[in-house]
């Protein structure tokens, strides 16, 4: 250690060196307290800051190196780094070290977010996908510290010019709403607020798509003449019974009960088992697969002979092939609500049949035909009409037997 008699000059900094036989050497600036300039026999040379810490700790901050900092500025974040310890901001060589533990965003997802989702989520490969294929791409690399809103944005937008829905578009939003609340909620170093805060989420567009009579003959003949005969018979099941996607390419052949004419779900979406009512064209279905698919599940992969992760290739090949290039495959769980409302059933039906959580989900297909429910309604009528001419025998001498049967 070495106690200049004056001030560190730039000149100085630049035609130091280390001492023959010594590692380092440390000269000391006298004229401002506790600010250094560290010397190697590698040539190498160091700005330190050295100060008391709220406990009376003796510390010392490395400043950077003098041949990247001027002697100025170096001064100048040695004085900073003593103001914030004397008004009682975080020690700076504490702050330096926590922000050493901060993660990317890549290094959160796989660290912590995936691992904390999976244990509760049951959609947790959906945020996977959402973050994996639309945001790691992107922001991966960033500390998440430092991950702002316009940056989300910008992902957001991008998306929206290459006509994603705004279903899609949220979920982004949503996801990393979520992860950033749980960052928050663990206290990981340098997030105080969310960054997506502030950003609103896009009206979310109800699209409601039901098959015609005619449209649903179409589709029929495309799928009989689909050559991926597994995938085709799942869709036509799909069809056939309202079901959600995963309730038939997840399931094995144990949960079909052909004596109760029913499949069971033992996981719905809602989280809870429920039932898929089969009738007489599904068990028919359902037998012709079962002798020709070996193997536990209903609807193999030809390739793995595990549930197929998707039937997006083979649908999109029938539906094109009727010409119903705008109709999803989530459509016909739509369509079967609409085939039965407009039959009368009722929508507490409906609603089982479905297995919707909540009527609230079922409501959407209240207003397929007013005409059921107006004849509901007549029905009503003539029932209470009927009653008011039976009640009303004994008073003939009323001009009124409606007026008779209020005064009643």
């Amino acid at each position: 250690m070495c106690v200049l008699s004056g001030p560190l000059s730039t000149a100085f900094v630049k035609s130091v060196a280390c001492p023959d036989g010594q590692k380092k050497i440390e000269y000391f600036d006298c004229a401002q307290r506790g600010f250094l300039l560290e010397v190697r026999c590698s040539g190498g040379k160091t700005y330190y800051q050295r100060y008391s810490d709220i406990r009376g700790r003796e510390r010392q901050f490395k400043i950077g190196p003098a041949n990247m900092l001027s002697l100025a500025a170096a001064r100048r974040k040695g004085r900073a780094v003593v103001a914030e310890v004397l008004t009682g901001i975080t020690d700076p060589q504490d702050r330096r070290a926590e922000l050493r533990t901060v993660p990317t965003l890549a290094e959160f997802v796989r660290d912590r977010y995936l691992p904390h989702i999976k244990s509760y989520k049951r959609s947790w490969t959906t945020d996977e996908t959402v973050l994996r294929v639309h945001v790691q791409p992107v922001l991966g690399a960033t500390f998440i510290d430092v991950l702002r809103a316009d940056q989300i944005m910008t992902i957001v937008q991008n998306m929206q010019k290459k006509g994603y829905a705004t279903g899609t578009t949220n979920r982004v939003v949503i996801v990393l709403r979520h992860l950033f609340n749980l960052a928050r909620k663990w206290r990981v170093p340098g997030i105080t607020e969310n960054p997506t805060a502030g950003i609103a989420l896009a009206p979310d567009v109800t699209r409601e798509r039901f098959l015609s009579f005619e449209e649903m003959q179409r589709l029929i003949v495309s799928i009989e003449k689909d050559e991926n005969r597994v995938a085709a018979r799942a869709i036509m099941l799909l069809l056939l019974t309202g079901a959600r996607r995963n309730e038939i390419t997840q399931a094995r052949w144990d949960y079909v009960d052909w004596e109760k004419r029913k499949l069971l779900v033992p996981l719905s979406k809602s989280g809870k088992p429920r039932t898929i009512a089969l009738n007489n064209a599904a068990l028919e279905l359902l037998r012709r697969m079962r002798s020709e698919i070996p193997g536990p599940y209903i609807v193999p992969s030809g390739v793995t002979g595990a549930p197929p992760p998707s039937l997006f290739f083979p649908w999109n090949r029938i539906r094109e092939r009727a010409g119903l290039p705008d109709l999803r495959l989530h459509d016909l769980r739509h369509s079967f609500a609409s085939f039965l409302v407009n039959r009368g059933i009722s929508l507490y039906v409906v609603q089982e049949l479905l297995g919707h959580g909540h009527a609230r989900y079922t409501q959407r297909y209240a207003h397929l035909l007013p005409d059921t429910l107006h004849e509901a309604a007549e029905s009503v009528g003539e029932v209470v009409a009927s009653a008011t001419q039976g009640a009303t025998q004994p008073f003939a001498h009323c001009d009124s037997p409606a007026l008779t049967v209020g005064a009643q």
